[in-house]
């Protein structure tokens, strides 16, 4: 806002602006302004327009639909060939045991892993719009299903009619049902998302909400890998609270710790840690990343299937990995109202993850992303996933990054890495069976080290905003004690209150000169910024309405002399 004083004479040597404006208010406006002349339409001629249909339009829905059909027919077959085929076979060597690991976490068998590494991920090819993401298997989405599966199943609810192995299986099959349930549902609802454009939501899901939240689930996840790896039987417990009872459960039974997990498991930690240096210390270097995750998964099994682990020493390992691909099946459609609030959750949670990690890499290499076609494509991941056995995915980060900086330029080379999966399940499978439990836990605490990085978010957001340090305590807190879905909602609702703070509670400024520049600051900040004689510009840093007028006049008078 201006506000200026007209001079009679402006002597060169005295002034250096003069303003000389008429005053303005919104009635003056509207007389001196004619509105442009528009022909009401009635809703059927509305409609109408809505369903009229050219082949330009058809083309540019569909190509909308299936972005595959835009870019496959240009692809650059001798430019990206090459760089997609060693990205697909260093992503699908990933892919392996982050499978298997991570369908530890979602409580199910870790084939199903390997079947939420192949559907989701050659759906994406042809439906996503991102050129560099890995869609499969991530520790946080993996961890809510397994909360979800857990809480829906305890260990309680499986008759002690069963002896142990038929318990096992038994509550395995419903946890497998409701897992399965739950991505069908998470997909519908991204669908539903998608086409009716609601790609704008993740704006809501700020970047110290979502770092605060999966700092929280990284807890959580580490937590419940705790008594994989030291061998241990204790229950898996979900909701409010379960750190504090999983740590306490651990605790109490650690004088059953299992001597050959321990080594077994903090072997592949060591090897697996320095794997990852040597990658982030040579990556210029080196062609491909040392694929250490597999290199160590084949060690295991062959240590475990020479020594004899599980007989010899009681470590428990993956057990039973069928070969081939499972017959489709409709999910539990009766399970639905008891698990829809976690669905949205996970929905949401996945979605958030996957287009800023998309959005990272538009901008690194210049294209862009559809936030609703993103949703589209989650949706249509999940929900057709569901059928042939899989659980929720989502983006995942590590393996987004192994794709793009290995010299992956489409989706060609997502392609290839479900590929992979696919050549395990039909063929090579049940050479995993020996695989300790206690190597995948180790897989999983190692691929957390960057979220624990995140604990230094702390200091960086209280030296630059000190809501956005709010947001992002108030997200990992609640996550932590309350379970990441009610942390979720708890953190959406806190950052939502600080939008209204902050639009309530402005700042406002009296800008100056500096002089011998065009860069105006706050005078009561800077002591060489000057103000001109006649000159006031106020300066207000959000937009005025009903909630914060009264508080813009107070600041008003009290700037002004």
């Amino acid at each position: 806002m201006e506000h200026a004083k007209e001079h009679e004479a402006c002597p060169e040597q005295t002034r250096r602006y003069c303003v000389e404006r008429p005053i303005y208010n919104q009635e003056l406006l509207q007389g001196q302004l004619h509105r442009r002349q528009r022909t009401p339409q009635t809703l059927k001629q509305k409609i109408a327009h809505s369903c009229r249909c050219t082949s330009k339009k058809a083309k540019s829905h569909l190509y909308s639909f299936l972005p595959i059909l835009k870019w496959l027919p240009r692809y650059p077959v001798k430019e990206y060939l090459l760089g997609d085929i060693i990205s697909g076979i260093s992503t699908g060597v990933m892919q392996l045991p982050q499978g298997l690991a991570y369908a530890l976490l979602a409580a199910v068998p870790p084939v199903f892993g390997l079947y939420s590494s192949f559907y989701p991920v050659f759906l994406y090819t042809f439906f996503g719009t991102s050129k560099h993401i890995s869609i499969g298997t991530f520790a946080v989405v993996s961890m809510m299903v397994g909360g979800v599966a857990v809480r829906e199943v305890p260990d309680e609810m499986i008759s002690l009619d069963y002896n142990s192995t038929n318990v096992t299986d038994a509550r395995d099959t419903k946890r497998v049902q409701v897992a399965v349930t739950l991505a069908f549902l998470s997909g519908i609802i991204q669908l539903c998302l998608g086409f009716l454009r609601f790609g704008f939501v993740a704006i809501y899901l700020t970047e110290p909400l979502v770092r605060g939240f999966t700092t929280a689930a990284a807890v959580h996840v580490f937590t419940s890998q705790l008594k994989y790896f030291l061998g241990i039987k204790t229950s898996r417990y979900s909701g409010p609270l379960s750190v504090v009872y999983s740590i306490a459960a651990v605790l109490s039974n650690i004088t059953m710790t299992n001597i050959a997990a321990l080594i077994v498991g903090s072997t592949c930690i060591v090897l697996l840690l320095i794997g990852k240096e040597i990658n982030d210390r040579f990556k210029k270097k080196l062609p491909v990343p040392i694929p250490m995750e597999i290199i160590v998964v084949i060690i295991g099994t062959g240590v475990s299937a020479g020594m004899n682990l599980n007989k010899s020493y009681k470590v428990d390992v993956v057990g039973n990995i069928p070969q081939g691909l499972r017959a489709p099946a409709v999910p539990e459609i009766q399970l639905i109202p008891a698990i829809f609030v976690d669905a949205l959750a996970i929905a949401i949670v996945g979605f958030s993850m996957a287009v800023s990690m998309a959005k990272i890499f538009a901008l690194k290499h210049g294209y862009t992303i559809n936030g609703n076609q993103e949703l589209i494509a989650l949706g249509i991941c999940n929900s057709v996933g569901s059928f042939f056995q899989t659980f929720s995915v989502t983006c995942s980060m590590s393996r987004s990054l192994v794709q793009e900086s290995t010299g992956g330029r489409t989706q060609i080379a997502g392609a290839l890495s479900s590929v992979m999966v696919l050549l395990v399940l039909v063929a090579v499978g049940y050479l995993f069976e020996p695989l300790p439990q206690t190597v995948l836990a180790a897989i999983v605490m190692v691929n957390l080290k960057g979220m624990f990085k995140q604990f230094g978010d702390v200091t960086h957001f209280w030296k630059t905003s000190k809501i956005e340090l709010a947001i992002w305590v108030v997200a990992f807190v609640a996550s932590l004690f309350l379970g990441l879905d009610y942390g979720l909602l708890t953190a959406v609702t806190f950052a939502m209150i600080t939008v209204i703070y902050r639009t309530q509670s402005p700042q406002y400024r009296i800008l100056g000169q500096i002089p011998d520049t065009d860069i105006y600051c706050d005078v009561e900040e800077y002591e060489e910024v000057k103000e001109y004689p006649g000159i006031k510009i106020f300066q207000a840093n959000t937009s005025l309405y009903f909630a914060n007028s009264e508080s813009y006049a107070s600041a008003l008078k009290k700037k002004l002399p």
